[in-house]
């Protein structure tokens, strides 16, 4: 049988990507992907066959991917950070499943270090609590349900992972949430660029200076996260960022129920 692989590469660069990504890589006959994220493993690409596009032409890359699987080649779409969190992995199986290819081409998905995660990874522990992604690109999703995910999710009191949050034509959704976000403004923030590549850039700020700096802050563009810390995430003595799960609410430092933790929480 055919065989197509969707591997996720990580966050950026090739510090994220998995042993197991790595040998499907090695593995393949033809490599496709995103231009910009063909030169993150560039490593892994130079003997072999590649195909890329630029942006918004996901559609012509799964299709060349499955072509060439049915030719009968090993085939392995790369999708930047995990691909089934924005990434090309509903795209792939929404093709297969409506061109009815499941008794025809071997398909398997490997997981890869999305940059919400990377990101915790650097700065902390902020992810101890929920956890809400929104994505404030508007090309396929629209713009009020985007803005109605991101309102629930503040009244919720979700840490939350903000992704595509602009572009230089999209800055509507931005500005927005800077609007909505206006009510939190103590809110701890995270601005993190390029993550896992040469030009890596990490702020830890306050939900009001996000604001202040408006929707042409130059911080924040496409290869930016925002992560958005609820109303327990707090610095620690050193600066990192801390959500705490509420295990020194419960216990002493020695491990003992806390009597008075039912009135706590």
């Amino acid at each position: 049988m055919s065989k197509l692989t969707l591997v996720s590469t990580g966050a950026g660069g090739d510090k994220y990507i998995s042993c197991e990504a790595k040998e499907a890589l090695k593995q393949a006959d033809i490599i496709v992907g995103y231009t910009k994220y063909l030169k993150d493993i560039k490593d892994y690409t130079k003997d072999k066959e590649t195909y890329s596009t630029g942006m918004t032409k996901e559609l012509q890359r799964v299709q060349y991917a499955i072509d060439k699987a049915l030719e009968g080649k090993n085939v392995v779409l790369v999708s930047n950070g995990d691909a089934n969190i924005y990434g090309m992995g509903s795209l792939v199986v929404e093709l297969l499943d409506t061109l009815n290819l499941w008794d025809k081409i071997e398909y398997s998905s490997i997981a890869g270090i999305s940059s919400v995660l990377a990101l915790a990874s650097e700065i902390g522990a902020p992810l101890s609590q929920d956890l809400a992604l929104i994505s404030l690109s508007d090309r396929l999703t629209d713009f009020d349900l985007i803005q109605k995910r991101i309102s629930l999710s503040l009244q919720a009191d979700f840490v939350i992972a903000i992704y595509n949050p602009k572009s230089k034509s999209r800055l509507k959704p931005y500005e927005e949430f800077l609007e909505k976000l206006k009510d939190y403004q103590d809110r701890v923030v995270v601005i993190a660029t390029n993550l896992g590549r040469e030009k890596q850039t990490i702020k830890v700020i306050s939900a009001k200076e996000l604001i202040d700096a408006g929707v042409l802050n130059e911080d924040v563009n496409m290869s930016t996260t925002i992560l958005v810390g609820n109303s327990t995430t707090k610095l620690t003595k050193n600066n990192l960022v801390l959500t705490p799960r509420g295990y020194l609410n419960k216990y002493d430092l020695e491990g003992n129920e806390k009597e008075n933790f039912a009135k706590i929480s």
